[in-house]
């Protein structure tokens, strides 16, 4: 429920106090008036009036309309009959909270209209009573002409601020929720390779234990070591996100398809040329994803990797001899192909992957041409 002093508009040029004194003026008009049937019928339309905008304040609906109707013809009459116009003030400010743009334009009209045309007509019949208020009454004029405006843009603009903040809000969650799908994905990867790789060690290792203990005691060690380097990552990942360059991936690459037991083939240079981090640190968590994947779902015996760079693109692409895609389709529909997509995404880069003897998997990633500070390419 509304408190009584909300009737009075909202307006940072007019306080309460003003607004009350416009509501104490019209009985100084109307007590002038030497007929006590003239004031009874001014008392009654300033009571109409204001409970026709005490209604127009609270509709949600076309009524609205109705009661700004009425008030606009009590303001007519006691303008005419008393010469008091200043109701048109507030009428004036209600008007600008209509937020229907078609109703907004033609209340306001006609507001205007009757107005002036009330203001017209009273100069012509009580020109005493108009001319002695003259400066005042076109004030208020121009008032009902400016302030509709005034209040209807300043409503707007609170609206599309509320709407501005909303959508802040909601892309600030995304954003978070964003950044936290993505630190899942590089653990994912980070974590995924490391502890496939300890696993396979691991394993490795119990078969040597009694065919070959010095062999079995160094992938023990190695296991340790890795462990210690994936500790080492996550710590880095976590605090500062690093990037890594291909050619550092590509000895991790080595090592687990060696702990693998699958031969490692590289055709091309890792050593990309005014290629930025970032795009080096998205194709080596693709490479990476991409590696483990054949680790983990292609029985194959070897594994090819090739790196070229052109005017146009950078291509990475990995091959093994395995069963091609697996039935269970591990690759296709859990966090492989589907993160690698939307790390390449952000770079604009494409991946497609084809099953036809083993499996080839391509990304591609538009070349970007860095310039050095004095314009010129590097």
């Amino acid at each position: 429920m509304q408190s009584w002093y909300q009737l009075f508009p909202k307006n940072p040029w007019l306080s309460l106090y003003a607004w009350v004194i416009f509501c104490i003026l019209p009985f100084f008009f109307l007590f002038r008036s030497s007929s006590v049937i003239e004031i009874s019928i001014g008392i009654a339309l300033l009571g109409l009036f204001f409970l026709a905008y005490r209604l127009s304040i609270n509709s949600n609906s076309g009524f609205v309309y109705v009661w700004v109707s009425v008030e606009m013809a009590v303001n007519i009459i006691l303008t005419f009959l008393f010469g008091y116009i200043y109701l048109a003030i507030f009428v004036a400010f209600f008007i600008g909270n209509i937020r229907n743009k078609i109703g907004f334009f033609i209340i306001y009209g006609i507001h205007i209209g009757t107005t002036i045309a009330t203001v017209a007509f009273g100069i012509a019949f009580h020109s005493n009573l108009f001319m002695t208020q003259l400066p005042f009454v076109v004030l208020t004029i121009l008032g009902v002409i400016l302030l509709p405006f005034n209040t209807y843009n300043r409503n707007k603009r609170e609206k599309l601020e509320g709407q501005l903040e909303d959508a802040n809000k909601r892309i600030s969650q995304l954003v978070i929720i964003e950044e936290r799908e993505r630190i899942a994905r590089d653990l994912h990867d980070t974590l995924g390779q490391k502890l496939s790789l300890i696993g396979l060690k691991s394993d490795l290792a119990s078969k040597l234990i009694y065919r070959d203990p010095e062999a079995a005691l160094n992938e023990i060690n190695d296991v340790r070591q890795t462990a210690r380097t994936a500790l080492k990552e996550v710590r880095e990942l976590v605090s500062d996100m690093r990037g890594t360059k291909i050619e550092d991936e590509l000895l991790r690459v080595q090592q687990i398809l060696k702990a693998a037991e699958i031969d490692f083939v590289l055709y091309g240079s890792p050593k990309l040329k005014n290629t930025p981090l970032l795009v080096e640190n998205v194709l080596s968590m693709c490479l990476k994803e991409a590696v483990n994947n054949v680790v983990k779902h292609s029985q194959a015996t070897r594994c090819t990797v090739l790196i070229k760079q052109t005017a146009q693109e950078v291509l990475v692409q990995v091959q093994d001899d395995g069963i091609g895609l697996p039935e269970t389709g591990g690759f296709m529909q859990g966090n492989g192909l589907a993160g690698m997509r939307e790390r390449l995404e952000f770079i604009n880069g494409s991946a497609d992957i084809k099953g036809v003897e083993g499996m080839t998997l391509n990304i591609r990633v538009p070349n970007v041409i860095l310039y050095n500070s004095k314009g010129e390419m590097a």
